[in-house]
């Protein structure tokens, strides 16, 4: 006897879950982030992206503790949280980068690729996972911003000619990073804690650097 095809819900209901409302939430940090790095406001973009990492790390964590949970509710919020991720850990950076370097063409391969290395990441992550439960195949792209976030604590302190070319540099080796043919752990559980800290006391140091440097 055969089975009765599923019949998919409406879009938005699949929206209204509360992990893929918690991705949604990081996608507008993103986005914010994006709209100040136009604005070469960078200590607003790195909290804007900070944030958008704290989100990504929250919605697997709220996805796991929610009881009753649908298969579909949860292969939505992974596609949901992949295309987001497209935007926070790809556009985002790119975009810093080209704005840092006045949209200067010689800044538009380095924006290439960190866009592209994270879209090959991301798509070979969808197909095949884990290398086990606690093991990716590169450099988790989430772990980009968490040292991005770090570095432009320096900007200002060193000439920005010299700070664009280390932003140039590292996020190149970051890009190579994600990509290549090493094992990195997986932070979790316990790691959690770390970047809610990291998240506040960043949110501070920035809000603190744009309070000092408002007219």
């Amino acid at each position: 006897m055969n089975e009765s095809p599923v019949v998919p819900r409406p879009i938005l209901s699949y929206a209204k879950d509360l992990p893929n409302l918690c991705s949604l939430a990081g996608l507008l940090c993103a986005m914010l982030g994006i709209y100040f790095a136009f604005l070469s406001n960078f200590p607003a973009t790195m909290i804007g992206l900070i944030w958008a990492v704290f989100f990504d790390w929250s919605d697997g964590i709220i996805a796991r503790r929610m009881p009753g949970r649908t298969k579909e509710q949860g292969e939505f919020g992974a596609q949901l949280d992949s295309l987001i991720d497209i935007v926070s850990f790809c556009i985002c950076p790119a975009v810093i980068l080209l704005s840092y370097g006045n949209f200067s063409p010689w800044y538009i391969p380095g924006a290439f690729v960190i866009v592209a290395s994270g879209v090959i990441r991301l798509s070979y992550f969808n197909v095949f996972g884990l290398v086990d439960k606690s093991t990716y195949w590169g450099f988790p792209l989430d772990n980009n911003v968490i040292i991005l976030v770090f570095l432009f604590l320096f900007d200002g302190l060193i000439s920005p000619a010299i700070f664009g070319l280390v932003l140039y540099l590292l996020l190149m080796v970051l890009a190579a990073l994600n990509v290549a043919p090493i094992k990195t752990p997986k932070f979790a559980g316990r790691w959690y804690y770390f970047i809610t800290g990291y998240t506040l006391l960043f949110t501070i140091l920035y809000g603190f650097k744009m309070l000092c440097t408002t007219p």
